[in-house]
């Protein structure tokens, strides 16, 4: 019986019912009821790249079974899966076991190719970071790799709708970057440093606000970031490792830098607080600068596009072209036109 991971497992399942097996980890189990008052039980299940949800109901073997899991715990689930219209994947008859420490440790590290994906963008990050001129923003940036790296590299980017997973914020803010570096080749009179700080920082409250426990998929509630938010937290940590860099013996030789480095801090801030674009989505100050401007919509770009492909990928089809909507996209979406590809050329006679 194939082993997948719950992306491909959502794939399989869309047109046919598919026997499989998936690993998965315990993110939470809920007693519930119909609107008849039949219980069920609600398992919520997880790995590198999605979630699953599983019901068993009172008359299944699944509802006992379910009564003796707890969250945080590493299981084999092995059924029948199928996509129901309103509920999406599930499974009707399924077993589990528990995950043995080697199979727990290749969970973890996610598939092949999302770890390798990740990998790249992390180095892809450690070579922008490195390109930056400016040595207080390189000097700010790689200071935070260094003390907070590794939390950095299992952070989401969000709870739902985009890099919603382990190592998502890696993979977001790489192709931020990627673009960024781009942007500022086009449109030359844009700061690169600046813009590629500021991308890099922008979502780094996230590290408290939406990050995986060091061993599991499940992203905890944090009081710091429910209370402060991300953008709040984010200049909160920037502040801190800039007080720290300009501590540094190597400060001492940009006091007669232009432009001063509060200025560069101010902006930096700015980059930061203005991401999300409008007041009424979270920033408490919209965009006033051009590389603000830049980077509000490549954050925004990045974000949409990831949630299109994710919908084309996971979304119930509608037909061969069309995909049901997909939340919180504006409407269903039609496979993209295939690109051109030339005819070959026919030998001369």
């Amino acid at each position: 019986m194939e082993l997948l991971t719950i992306p491909l497992l959502r794939r399989a399942a869309q047109s046919q019912p598919a026997v499989a097996r998936v690993h998965a980890q315990v993110q939470s189990v809920t007693e519930k009821a119909t609107r008849d008052g039949k219980p069920f039980r609600e398992l919520v299940m997880g790995d590198a790249e999605g979630k699953l949800t599983l019901r068993a109901w009172s008359d299944s073997p699944g509802f006992a079974l379910c009564a003796e899991l707890n969250q945080g715990e590493f299981l084999e689930i092995e059924g029948e899966f199928s996509t129901h219209p309103a509920f999406g994947l599930e499974a009707r008859q399924w077993s589990c076991r528990p995950l043995e420490p080697a199979e727990v440790e290749a969970l973890l590290g996610g598939s092949p190719e999302i770890k390798e994906k990740q990998e790249r963008d992390f180095e892809t990050i450690t070579q922008l970071v490195a390109s930056i001129g400016d040595p207080r923003l390189r000097g700010v940036c790689e200071l935070f790799l260094a003390d907070l790296g590794e939390r950095f590299r299992r952070a989401a980017a969000a709870r739902t709708y985009h890099h919603a997973r382990r190592g998502g914020l890696v993979e977001h803010v790489a192709q931020m970057m990627r673009s960024a570096d781009h942007v500022t080749q086009v449109y030359t009179t844009l700061n690169r440093d600046l813009l590629l700080a500021g991308v890099f920082f922008h979502d780094v409250g996230k590290l408290w606000e939406n990050c995986p426990e060091a061993r599991g998929f499940g992203i905890p509630y944090d009081e710091k970031g429910e209370l402060i938010g991300h953008i709040t937290i984010g200049v909160e940590i920037l502040n801190t490792f800039w007080r720290r860099l300009l501590a540094s013996e190597e400060a001492a030789a940009w006091r007669e830098l232009h432009p001063a480095s509060e200025e560069v801090r101010t902006h930096l801030i700015h980059l930061i607080v203005a991401h999300h674009g409008e007041v009424a989505f979270g920033s408490p100050i919209v965009p006033k600068t051009p590389e603000a401007y830049a980077l509000h919509w490549i954050d925004n770009l990045d974000a949409k596009l990831e949630m299109v492909f994710a919908a084309y990928a996971n979304g119930l089809p509608l037909t061969e072209q069309i995909t049901e909507r997909v939340r919180p996209l504006p409407g269903n979406l039609v496979r993209p036109l295939a690109r051109f590809e030339p005819p070959d050329a026919t030998p001369a006679a």
